[in-house]
């Protein structure tokens, strides 16, 4: 953003020197989002101590998520921070659709990771979503329910990432395309033995030598989901079988299909 705004190609630099030190034209630089400002006039208002008394005790204030996928109530909700995914889920949420039953939880957007439904006590708060290997990001909450293909999923948000990386760092511009491919030969039913291992390989490489926040944030789609749904890669690549029957060239051969259909990306 700053590159942009002198003029520059949009790039990141490497640091130190940071933005508070060294950032637009050379002169110190406070960089905040549109929803850190919104909390400055409650601040203001209120006090800190009022602001600082809804939360955790290292994420204070509330926090807006966009609550979609297979869900019954969807939509914007504005909780406090370190309400469990539980009571979001359910209590606001109303749960699944009768019938189904619920896998995971995406937070965070594209660079996010999979919560599986066996962590639905988890607190939403920056700290905790570390630890579950995700993010909170922009507040992106997808629900996803027993029809979702998780490999297939984690392809959808590599492919995305891979168009997005700027290019100008080899970690993240090689091996977020390394990684959609390894994925995308996965949901085709041509992954090999030993595939599942050079993609965790690869996912830390970017994850610690990207130089910037989206390199580095990359492979939590990745790691997060083999992290939790380490079965559902090995069918993939051994069984050659989808278990949710999303895959297209795991259910039916290509010669099967109806004519006319474009593929995916």
């Amino acid at each position: 953003m700053m590159a942009s705004i002198e003029g520059r190609k949009a790039f990141p630099r490497q640091r130190p020197p940071f933005p508070s030190e060294s950032g637009l034209w050379g002169k110190p630089t406070n960089i905040n989002n549109v929803e850190t400002w919104a909390n400055v006039p409650i601040v203001l208002d209120r006090g800190s101590a009022r602001f600082a008394s809804v939360g955790t005790e290292k994420s204070k204030g509330t926090k807006i998520f966009s609550l979609v996928g297979q869900i019954r109530n969807t939509g914007l909700v504005e909780v406090p921070m370190g309400l469990s995914l539980r009571e979001i889920i359910e209590d606001i949420g109303g749960g699944v659709p009768e019938g189904r039953s619920l896998k995971a939880v995406q937070t965070g957007g594209p660079s996010g990771g999979c919560i599986p439904a066996s962590a639905l006590d988890l607190r939403m708060d920056f700290e905790s979503l570390a630890k579950a290997g995700s993010i909170m990001g922009s507040g992106g909450m997808i629900v996803l329910d027993d029809r979702t293909c998780i490999v297939d999923l984690a392809r959808y948000y590599l492919h995305f990432l891979e168009e997005e990386s700027c290019g100008k760092c080899v970690p993240c511009r090689a091996g977020t395309r390394r990684m959609s491919e390894l994925l995308k030969r996965m949901t085709s039913g041509l992954a090999e033995e030993g595939d599942l291992a050079r993609l965790e390989s690869l996912a830390l490489t970017v994850k610690t030598a990207s130089l910037c926040g989206l390199g580095q944030t990359a492979a939590n789609p990745v790691l997060s989901t083999v992290a939790h749904f380490r079965e559902e890669y090995e069918i993939h690549i051994r069984e050659k079988r989808c278990p949710a029957g999303v895959c297209r060239d795991l259910v039916s051969p290509p010669s099967a299909r109806p004519a006319g259909k474009k593929e995916r990306p």
